[in-house]
């Protein structure tokens, strides 16, 4: 080994506690007023919706939580700290909206069956203050969607959330319009859908990403060639690229050059590479003057 180095710069991608704290205060604002109207006007799908909202709020507990603790310090027993909690909230997060779909479907089959009376008046009105409120957290969370899988799971929590206040209203409008009671459930059903489209691709990534799998947007080849085009690097090997958390990646690399003796510019080179075309934070780069007869494929 000629020649070994470690990059660990933090970036900062953003505080979001304040926009859980607004969004978890807002959610429970929405329960209680769902849940209360829901009782007094007797109309399920209000209740449907408060329960639904419950579990995302829970869901925003859940990706603070993961967000805080991402924050803490390494210790001798979690040496990069506890970054990979927001990769599990996010798969908590992926899950809870599939439990949240799974509450609505069995809701809405179930009022098709039974073909149950609503108050649609209630149901527009209610429907609608939601509609505002849970657009308005989704918006404190839309600024880190594309960068932050915890982020955009909260994101994508309180956007449902707002689909499905919307077709309350929608199946509201259209029950006065035409008394036709069915038209709540079959509405509900497709938001339904709707959000189970949405939730497949956050469940995948987070899943992904809990296996150490290679995060969305980095092409391993395209960063080993990338590598290998700076100057004196004839060969890379043992090329690894991880997740650290949702918002930081590590990369570990052999990197076989003629300037073993003076690698430094090199690994500079590298680091920069890394930083600028692949938001790679952190990556420790061993130098060799030849290529290992054994190593591990990448």
């Amino acid at each position: 080994m000629a020649g070994h180095a470690h990059s660990h710069s933090h970036p900062h991608p953003g505080d979001f506690s304040r926009a859980f704290a607004l969004g978890i205060a807002l959610n429970v604002a929405i329960v209680l007023l769902e849940a209360v109207f829901g009782f007094l006007s007797g109309s399920m799908a209000l209740l449907a919706d408060a329960g639904h909202n419950l579990s995302d709020g829970l869901g925003l507990v859940v990706g603070w939580a993961g967000a805080v603790m991402a924050k803490r310090s390494p210790s001798r027993r979690f040496t990069y700290g506890l970054k990979k909690a927001s990769i599990l909230a996010a798969l908590i997060n992926a899950l809870l909206l599939l439990l949240a779909v799974g509450a609505i479907a069995t809701e809405s089959i179930h009022r098709l069956i039974l073909s149950a009376k609503t108050d649609p008046e209630a149901m527009i009105w209610v429907g609608a203050a939601a509609i505002v409120m849970n657009g308005l957290t989704a918006l404190l969370f839309a600024r880190g969607r594309a960068r932050d899988i915890n982020v955009r799971a909260a994101f994508q929590h309180m956007a449902a959330d707002a689909g499905v206040s919307a077709g309350v209203v929608v199946a509201g409008l259209l029950i006065q319009w035409t008394g036709r009671e069915w038209i709540d459930p079959a509405v509900s059903l497709l938001v339904a859908a709707v959000i189970l489209w949405g939730t497949f691709g956050l469940l995948r990534e987070s899943l992904g990403m809990s296996l150490m799998g290679v995060p969305a947007g980095i092409d391993v080849e395209h960063v080993e060639a990338e590598l290998t085009r700076l100057d004196g690097v004839e060969a890379v090997h043992d090329l690894h690229i991880w997740p650290l958390s949702t918002t930081e990646t590590a990369l570990t690399a052999h990197i076989v050059t003629t300037v073993a003796d003076y690698p430094d510019s090199l690994l500079e080179n590298a680091r920069a590479v890394l930083h600028d075309r692949f938001r790679i934070e952190h990556c420790t780069i061993q130098v060799e003057r030849h290529h290992s007869a054994h190593h591990d494929d990448c």
